[in-house]
């Protein structure tokens, strides 16, 4: 199981990866770039952990059950 010093590594690694290939261009929006390519396959993780069942998946997640439908719409997330 990856545990959360793990993903850090993972997560750097990828933006390392992702300075090196801007090759000396200014990087803009990269918050924004790196929470949109995480929290879909999060958001649909947890929700077939937990079979779709919003509430449940709110909770793993320590969110309201309505921002998570706000974010399921704005990814296109369909459960």
């Amino acid at each position: 199981m990856m545990n959360e010093n793990e993903m850090a590594r993972v997560v750097r690694r990828a933006i390392d990866g992702y300075f090196k290939d801007l090759d000396g261009e200014r990087a803009r929006g990269v918050y924004d770039m790196v929470i949109n390519c995480v929290e879909k396959p999060l958001l649909e993780s947890v929700l077939h952990r937990v079979q779709g069942n919003q509430t449940h998946a709110a909770e793993m997640l320590g969110i309201n059950r309505n921002t998570l439908r706000k974010k399921m719409k704005a990814h296109g997330i369909k459960f």
